[in-house]
């Protein structure tokens, strides 16, 4: 992800890839946070105090980032905190290049391209890579990932303003907008982005490919026609939405990752509402966001709950990869009380709480109707609304479709 500050790579990472830092992030590499302040001491006694101190920090990030890049790439990678938390997870840009590889690319201009993974995940699919960001510091960051991980020969990290950068001699085009600002957080505005998504998009047009990579909630009618747009989601949680341009503008989709598994929007006709039968189906995020609901709906043989509630209901079962499947054993009407009682009679221990249309929380629904276990089954309760009344329906769940 591109950044919006400006500072230059300072001297603490810098000495980092000196052999002396080398030596000291090797030794921290399985460090225990629980004893960081002996093993500081300890180091301050044989290194300059300002090393340790950035050693320490880059050894933190780096535990940080092994739930994206996994444990062999974070420990010879380096970091800053908002690179930790805004890099793409590494198998959503692995997909992502080869979504690019299997177009017949073979060179891409990575405009905001932030500490590098989505460089890196285009490199490592044979395609070479002018990543770009405006920023010193993160620049130099990426650089240091880019020799860390020997893909030397296929990125160039260049330092300047994405706006400036002439793309013409690049397959395809990939920008990655700041979408968090130091002082503001989150953004919710596109044309607030770093760059604005109106520069991304006419970037993007004037590529032969591209793709964008905005925030899952943009609204469907702030797509532009000439551009498909995907939602991925990996292990059941949303990660992203991409535009692309330059193949099947208007095509909707929905990834569901591991697999990959692709769910592609037919133009099908919201699903008619129905009364609760004995299986609720959950579409996976990825699939609501792209309103994709209705291709669930008719691989299943169901129809909604409600018409303004994502929930599929159906009379029999039938395994699905885009929805997890639960057998409903018990409908009421929002009652705190009876609740409480239901879960008391069928000694449940462990309760989960789902949501869609309710305003209720689900650890306060927890904490009242379950202040104690009262066995040891496990159940899941979703707070919802069946026919515009608000309902709990009970369940249990019956597999992870597609597992």
């Amino acid at each position: 992800m591109g950044t919006v500050s400006s500072s230059p790579a300072s001297a603490d990472f810098r000495a980092l890839l000196t052999p002396e830092g080398q030596s000291l992030l090797d030794a921290l590499r399985d460090h225990d946070p629980a004893q960081e302040l002996a093993l500081a001491t300890r180091l301050r006694r044989e290194h300059p105090a300002e090393l340790v101190s950035a050693a320490l920090a880059q050894a933190r990030l780096r535990q940080r980032a092994v739930a994206k890049f996994g444990p062999a790439d974070a420990a010879r990678m380096y970091f800053t905190p908002n690179g930790v938390e805004q890099a793409t997870r590494t198998g959503v840009a692995a997909h992502r290049a080869e979504s690019f590889r299997a177009l017949g690319v073979r060179s891409v201009a990575d405009l905001c391209c932030g500490i590098g993974g989505d460089a890196i995940a285009l490199a490592r699919a044979g395609i070479s890579v002018l990543a770009v960001d405006r920023d010193p510091g993160t620049c130099a960051v990426a650089r240091a990932n880019v020799a860390a991980l020997g893909l030397d020969d296929l990125i160039e990290v260049r330092e300047a303003d994405v706006t400036e950068v002439d793309t013409s001699a690049y397959d395809a085009v990939f920008v990655d907008p700041a979408r968090r600002s130091a002082k503001r957080g989150r953004i919710f505005d596109p044309e607030a982005y770093s760059p604005p998504l109106s520069w991304a998009v006419s970037a993007a047009l004037s590529a032969p490919r591209a793709a964008l990579k905005i925030a899952p909630g943009i609204p469907h009618e702030a797509i532009p026609p000439e551009a498909g747009a995907e939602w991925i989601s990996d292990a059941g949680d949303v990660k992203e939405a991409v535009l692309w341009f330059g193949t099947e503008p208007g095509r909707m989709r929905a990834t569901l990752l591991p697999g990959p598994r692709e769910l592609v929007g037919r133009g099908l006709p919201d699903p008619e509402v129905r009364s609760v039968g004995r299986y609720l189906y959950e579409p996976d995020g990825a699939v609501i966001r792209a309103h994709l609901v209705a291709e669930v709906a008719e691989q299943v043989g169901g129809g909604l709950i409600d018409e303004t509630i994502a929930y599929v209901t159906s009379d029999e079962l039938r395994v699905s990869p885009y929805a997890s499947a639960y057998e409903i054993n018990g409908q009421l009407p929002f009652n705190v009380k009876k609740l409480k009682v239901l879960l008391r009679e069928r000694e449940v221990g462990v309760l989960t709480v789902k949501k869609r249309g309710s305003a209720v929380e689900p650890e306060e629904l927890r904490r009242k109707a379950m202040p104690k276990p009262y066995g040891k089954r496990a159940a899941t309760v979703f707070l919802t609304r069946v026919a515009g009344a608000p309902t709990m329906l009970l369940g249990e769940p019956v597999s992870r479709a597609g597992a």
